[in-house]
């Protein structure tokens, strides 16, 4: 298999903010991401179908990630970052953070270890940890969140290109469980629509191994989440993103009246609402009076 686990799929990804990063006009700069990414995820990039051609998405998801997290910081008060399935995110040390911020980096060990080793002579601009946990352990996971929350104050979740790897009750057990922790006031994450998991699925998965299978891609979109008690506080539509930040998919001329009838669906009906999404938990936000209206 060319993506043999979710570590290279840490390395392919690091790749796109490498690619980025090289372009006169970058939206945002990574100087460690070709380090991160090595051989390997230079390897990937080129050997996957359309590798290059696809870039548009991460960039623009990283970009928009930088900056929800930067406005939480510093309009919101979110001082612990919780940076679930970490991966190669090099954030700590390229984005300008209080040093005061608590960064804490959750994922496997190998991959934990490979960063550690590449950045072993960065200093990063915050208080960084790193823990090391397989989340699908839950009795672990539970554990460590409830750790988390008596020693924080003010969390945002941050989970980028997790949820798509995990199956629905994965998530469900997920979203329950980060909403019940007191001081998680926030989550951000990335929502994959159906016709991009489609997409995905007959573009990449033959060259995915195990572990890497892309399967959640909920047809009735955020209401999964505020299903569960999630406040829905805003939704950052993708392609809406990447006409921003002028980062659109190659011809993405031709495809626009279609996204345009697209977006006037219901959300349940529609095949490529993907995009970010930051949830608010509503207990957390009465209790303190921290109620924020999408901007």
């Amino acid at each position: 298999m060319l993506v043999r686990n979710v570590s290279d799929t840490a390395r392919w990804v690091a790749m796109y903010r490498a690619m980025e990063t090289d372009r006169p006009d970058a939206i945002f700069r990574d100087p460690f991401a070709r380090r991160l990414a090595g051989d390997r995820g230079a390897e990937i990039l080129e050997a996957m179908p359309r590798g290059r051609a696809t870039a548009w998405p991460m960039v623009v998801r990283t970009a928009v990630f930088d900056e929800l997290i930067l406005r939480a910081i510093s309009r919101d008060g979110v001082d612990t970052i919780l940076n679930l399935a970490a991966g190669l995110d090099a954030r700590p040390y390229r984005l300008s953070l209080p040093p005061t911020l608590r960064w804490i980096d959750v994922d496997l060990p190998e991959i934990l270890a490979y960063k550690q080793e590449i950045m072993a002579n960065e200093r990063p601009s915050c208080k960084l940890e790193t823990v090391a946990l397989d989340l699908v352990d839950i009795p672990a996971r539970r554990a460590f969140f409830e750790k988390i929350n008596n020693e924080g104050r003010h969390v945002m979740v941050v989970s980028e290109g997790l949820l798509v790897y995990l199956a629905p009750g994965d998530v469900r057990t997920l979203a329950i469980d980060l909403r019940s922790e007191r001081t998680f006031e926030w989550w951000l994450f990335d929502l994959a629509s159906i016709g991009v998991l489609e997409y995905a699925q007959k573009s990449w998965q033959k060259q995915m191994g195990g572990g890497t299978v892309m399967q959640f891609a909920p047809r009735e979109g955020t209401q999964f989440f505020t299903s569960l008690g999630w406040w829905l506080s805003e939704f950052r539509l993708t392609m809406k993103d990447a006409r921003r930040l002028h980062r659109e998919m190659p011809m993405a001329w031709l495809f626009r009246p279609l996204i345009a009838l697209e977006m006037r669906k219901p959300q349940e009906k529609s095949k490529w609402r993907t995009g970010t999404v930051l949830l608010q938990n509503p207990v957390t936000a009465v209790r303190e009076s921290r109620v924020v209206s999408p901007t």
